[in-house]
């Protein structure tokens, strides 16, 4: 009969630091805001706060 490795777990939590989790997300979010424009909507939406605040 084999015999399966059990994991135990320990008293702490398996949580991953919150860089680590942004720099797993950033790449799917650019890809992902370049292709559906995003890039352009939110340089838009600066550029017309940037003329209401007369700058």
């Amino acid at each position: 009969m084999a015999r399966t490795a059990v994991r135990q777990r320990t008293a702490r939590t398996d949580q991953r630091h919150p860089l680590v989790a942004t720099a797993m997300v950033l790449p799917l979010a650019i890809a992902l805001s370049i292709v559906i424009g995003g890039v352009d909507a939110v340089m838009t939406q600066a550029s017309s706060v940037a003329g209401m605040l007369g700058r």
